[in-house]
């Protein structure tokens, strides 16, 4: 069995992480418009909110990487195991972004969604399928893009 260095799981933390954060900013550019910010505010506050959501996107995803890894017990389980942990990171993000989303909206008032978004519950459906898709996509870009930039190591 071959022990994984801390700088082989940083290294493929930060590719899971690179990934994330381009198929997040995607997702949050395309969503923009069902937010309440995309008409009250200027285009300045509007592309830090994209990036500042994209940001938190990214930790979430990460969270969600190593309580994979280590329900799994394996750091690499992108690519040893893609469904299982794929699956740890789609309930973990869904139940945390359903959380957010009805706490954000419905108790701090930190963002509203305009009346084009639709809502499952209260919540939105958007930000709720982007954890239902993007995570996949991103294993999948994670299994292409690791042995170009890693190797194969069996």
């Amino acid at each position: 069995m071959r022990i994984m260095t801390t700088p082989g799981v940083m290294a493929r933390a930060g590719l899971w992480s690179a990934l994330a954060f381009v198929l997040n900013l995607a997702w949050e550019i395309a969503q923009v418009r069902l937010y309440t910010i995309w008409a009250e505010a200027d285009r300045l506050s509007v592309a830090w909110a994209l990036l500042h959501c994209s940001v938190g996107d990214v930790l979430i995803v990460l969270a969600m990487y190593a309580l994979a890894g280590r329900v799994l017990r394996r750091a690499d389980w992108p690519a040893s195991r893609p469904w299982t942990g794929g699956a740890i990171v789609v309930v973990g993000a869904l139940a945390f972004t359903a959380w957010s989303e009805w706490y954000n909206v419905y108790r701090a008032g930190s963002w509203g969604y305009t009346a084009s978004m639709p809502t499952i519950f209260g919540i939105g459906l958007s930000p709720l399928l982007q954890w239902l898709i993007l995570p996949p996509l991103l294993v999948v870009a994670y299994r292409t893009l690791r042995p170009l930039l890693f190797g194969q190591h069996k």
